[in-house]
């Protein structure tokens, strides 16, 4: 007599790679939230904060360091505390996935509240989201998705989608996911600034809360 074998528990639910790339989509949000809403400043892409950083150093009109060093900030203790978690969690990528995600919502929600309830707190704002963005960018470091190891930059996502297509002499191997991110980071980007521009910021606050909330909700461990 056989036996079935047991369910994978990490195999239930959405996998990775379209979580992901939901992720991708709220990071645009966020930072068309923040810098359109907020004075100038991101609070997923440190990169462009490092930049926008040195501007401000230097006296350049419209960059405000306090914002940037505050955004810069929250976003490293975030992904302290986020790499906390995945070493509690252990080897489930799963309960990593949504343990963080949940923790992505709650924040973006928290943010969501001070901006509705208030006239635009916009240090804790920036504060709340960028320590978000902190905590999720850990996890997604430690999962480890292939063509998709961060969310809330495409800046090498665009360099391997050149470099390794049949016009820079490779096989064009992960061009469909790396494609995929670009095009969901831009149609955050272009989400969020429209709410941002014909509403106010607190509604694409909502907005990224809830899909966050939603792929908590519903991600697996496989990619």
């Amino acid at each position: 007599m056989t036996t079935e074998p047991a369910p994978d528990p990490e195999a239930r639910g959405v996998r990775l790679v379209p979580v992901l790339l939901g992720l991708t989509v709220v990071s645009g949000l966020i930072d068309a939230v923040s810098f359109l809403g907020l004075g100038h400043v991101f609070t997923a892409n440190m990169t462009g904060n490092v930049v926008m950083l040195g501007f401000a150093a230097a006296g350049a009109p419209g960059f405000t360091v306090r914002h940037t060093a505050l955004s810069l900030a929250c976003f490293l203790v975030g992904a302290a505390a986020g790499g906390r978690v995945v070493r509690r969690v252990g080897g489930s990528r799963r309960t990593g996935a949504r343990v963080t995600l949940a923790a992505e919502a709650v924040l973006l929600a928290g943010a969501a509240v001070v901006a509705y309830a208030t006239p635009m707190r916009i240090y804790a704002v920036i504060a709340l989201t960028a320590f978000a963005m902190g905590l999720r960018n850990a996890t997604v470091r430690k999962l480890s998705v292939r063509d998709l190891t961060t969310t809330t930059v495409v800046t090498m996502t665009l360099t391997g989608l050149a470099s390794d297509s049949h016009a820079g002499g490779g096989t064009g191997r992960g061009t469909p996911r790396r494609a995929a991110a670009v095009i969901a980071m831009f149609a955050g980007a272009a989400l969020g600034a429209w709410l941002v521009i014909h509403h106010d910021v607190a509604l694409p606050l909502v907005v990224a809360a809830a899909t966050s909330g939603v792929l908590a909700l519903t991600a697996s461990g496989r990619d």
